[in-house]
């Protein structure tokens, strides 16, 4: 059933991917319109969130950001389609990185890094940096139950030599490649506003005003590691264009205070949030976790 199901899809995508840019973004906007206003895909999850984090700001706003908001979701999901015949030049042009010298001075430090992502703007385009620098981007990620699927997702990723490793054996093979005679350099790239599971919520924060339990894998990576870390601050140009930018939050982790890395995190993410609410992705539910009972031994900020 998993080969068939790829099988009747794929070709689909790969026609989508080779639609030229402009007949691309028109596709793009028919989705929308059907998404938005036919299926209404979490129409209703996306309101709660906004009126849930903006009380200030009033229903006719609110209902401008939901539907910029969707207009780009369209545009992001269609983007991740592109990826599969994109050309080097192309995704050089649309997503670029406004200081490389920083990035170039951490080569030749010859030491892997570690960068946290928000679900914000565009974080499929990141593997441009393999095509402008010596760092390799190794993406952490959930592998998708379709097998077939998520060798088309490791496909996509190689073209430029980007890699993947499941989230469940990232300690594993970042300790590994770090033990090597010669480590490859790497730049491993974490979505770090996840929800933890209940069990598991051992540091709660505020985000976007609300008191939430906070992702932790970045900052126990880094310390445990010894692997400097960065936001990757990523914005939206125009559409189909990108500029990101390496933050350093700490260069030496292992002398920073618990949950330092985590709350540096938090804020960063959070002030582009609020000040282009529209590219931050709404449908998923970030806040679920704000009435639960934190476990016990959980550190509360």
């Amino acid at each position: 059933m998993q080969l068939l199901v790829y099988c009747l899809v794929y070709p689909t995508l790969w026609v989508i991917s080779k639609l030229p840019w402009r007949l691309f973004y028109i596709f793009s906007t028919c989705v929308y319109l059907i998404v938005y206003y036919i299926i209404g895909y979490r129409k209703k999850t996306v309101t709660e969130n906004l009126v849930l984090v903006f009380p200030e700001k009033d229903k006719k706003e609110i209902h401008r950001i939901r539907k910029a908001f969707y207009k780009h979701m369209c545009d992001m999901f269609l983007e991740m389609i592109k990826s599969i015949s994109i050309k080097e030049e192309e995704m050089v042009d649309r997503f670029r990185l406004k200081n490389l010298d920083d990035l170039t001075k951490l080569e030749e430090k010859n030491k892997s890094i570690i960068i946290m992502m928000g679900h914000y703007t565009s974080y499929e385009w990141t593997n441009a940096i393999d095509l402008i620098t010596k760092f390799r981007c190794v993406g952490i990620y959930k592998p998708i139950k379709n097998k077939y699927f998520d060798r088309l997702v490791h496909r996509i990723r190689g073209r430029f030599g980007s890699g993947l490793i499941p989230s469940a054996k990232v300690f594993r093979e970042i300790y590994s490649n770090q033990n090597k005679e010669n480590p490859d350099l790497n730049l491993y790239g974490l979505i770090s506003d996840q929800s933890p599971k209940l069990d598991r919520a051992m540091f709660w924060s505020d985000f976007m005003g609300i008191k939430v339990p906070a992702f932790m894998g970045g900052e126990v990576l880094a310390k445990r590691l010894d692997l400097s870390i960065y936001y990757f601050h990523v914005e939206k140009i125009k559409r189909g264009y990108y500029e990101a930018t390496l933050v350093p939050i700490a260069e030496d982790p292992t002398n920073v205070p618990d949950y330092y890395i985590t709350e540096q995190f938090l804020r960063h993410l959070e002030t582009q949030i609020r000040n282009k609410p529209e590219y931050y992705l709404w449908t998923h539910k970030r806040w679920k976790h704000r009435f639960s009972t934190p476990p016990n031994g959980a550190t509360i900020k």
